[in-house]
């Protein structure tokens, strides 16, 4: 689980845009994007080539 003070801060690298995390599937996502980074051992993977393409 992601600290809140770390989630506060982060934002999607492409488009500076606000992230939603999904515990669920252990993901952030921008919904301006649609791209979900994965979020490993708690460590956001924040690479845009490394993103999942939302369905639409």
């Amino acid at each position: 689980m992601l600290k809140k003070e770390l989630l506060d801060i982060l934002v999607c690298p492409k488009c500076k845009g606000e992230l939603e995390y999904k515990t669920d599937r252990s993901e952030l996502i921008c919904h301006a994007c649609q791209l979900a980074y994965a979020v490993k051992d708690d460590i956001p993977i924040m690479l845009i080539d490394e993103a999942r393409k939302l369905d639409d």
